[in-house]
């Protein structure tokens, strides 16, 4: 293997949006992000799930259908 050629690696830090920082090893020392696991929305509890309930029943009378037309 060839000596010197892979990249050094460090501690940097990754600063999010909304205020919360951490240390990672990286090979630059600083990151930018917009969001990260302590504010996203999977992460925190607060995802919003869309109700598709209806949809089906919706275009079935739209295009006067029938199941049996399926």
């Amino acid at each position: 293997m060839k000596k010197d050629i892979h990249p050094k690696y460090k501690l940097g830090t990754v600063h999010c949006a909304c205020g919360n920082t951490f240390e990672v090893k990286m090979t630059v020392d600083k990151i930018n992000v917009e969001i990260c696991s302590n504010c996203h929305p999977f992460f925190t509890g607060k995802q919003n799930l869309i109700d598709t309930a209806g949809r089906i029943e919706k275009y079935m009378k739209k295009y006067n259908l029938s199941e049996k037309d399926l």
